[in-house]
């Protein structure tokens, strides 16, 4: 899917940054860094988003579904940010194994540097747009195979990328404000910058409205 970025130049002037970028780039240096498969007959990467696998062509970057006949919600088509975490994942980031613990984003480099936007595009998105809707909330998760966590009034942890998860543990009834808070598996702050996490809450949210919206 092509996005339209010429009503918002800052954002079409990184991506156009990062495309120029992954053209030059080598696809067999960026397979060994994050451990993702490249196909090197079709000059395809296989990447996994939000539970979804895409193929991505280089140098061109081109996106198409593993899954042709997956007619369900795609942020990766939907959301030009998911393309950007990619683009950034492929380009700067390194794969690491988890140890299994999760940190908050104000644990990451930058990340009280960075919290308000957290807090704005993240925290405060998933509250209002979910707020006292726990079953919308749940079913979404369900439907986008999320794990469910006993913590918390609902808690779930789910896959951003490959092997990066991202855990939302919510908190209130119908007497009382929800509250959420969102975790980080600890291979994120080694992988990405702690901006890069707030795209990823803010793609991870995104998807969640969507998934909810086709339910």
């Amino acid at each position: 899917m092509e996005f339209d970025y010429a009503k918002d130049n800052l954002e079409k002037q990184p991506y156009d940054h990062y495309i120029k970028a992954f053209a030059e780039s080598d696809p067999l240096e960026i397979a060994n860094r994050c451990q993702i498969e490249f196909n090197e007959e079709t000059r395809e990467f296989k990447l996994r988003l939000m539970g979804k696998e895409y193929y991505i062509s280089h140098p061109d970057f081109k996106i198409r579904k593993v899954d042709e006949s997956d007619n369900s919600y795609h942020v990766m088509f939907e959301f030009y940010k998911a393309e950007i975490l990619a683009l950034r994942f492929m380009l700067e980031g390194k794969k690491i194994e988890s140890t299994g613990e999760f940190v908050t984003f104000r644990d990451t480099p930058e990340g009280n540097m960075y919290f308000k936007s957290f807090q704005g595009r993240c925290l405060f998105r998933l509250k209002y747009g979910f707020g006292f809707k726990l079953d919308k909330f749940k079913a979404a998760m369900e439907k986008m195979g999320a794990t469910p966590m006993k913590m918390g009034d609902v808690a779930y942890k789910f896959e951003i990328l490959d092997d990066f998860n991202v855990f939302i543990l919510w908190e209130g009834d119908d007497e009382f404000e929800p509250s959420s808070q969102i975790l980080f598996s600890d291979n994120f702050p080694v992988a990405f910058k702690s901006e890069d996490l707030v795209v990823s809450g803010d793609i991870s949210i995104t998807n969640l409205k969507g998934v909810a919206s086709q339910l």
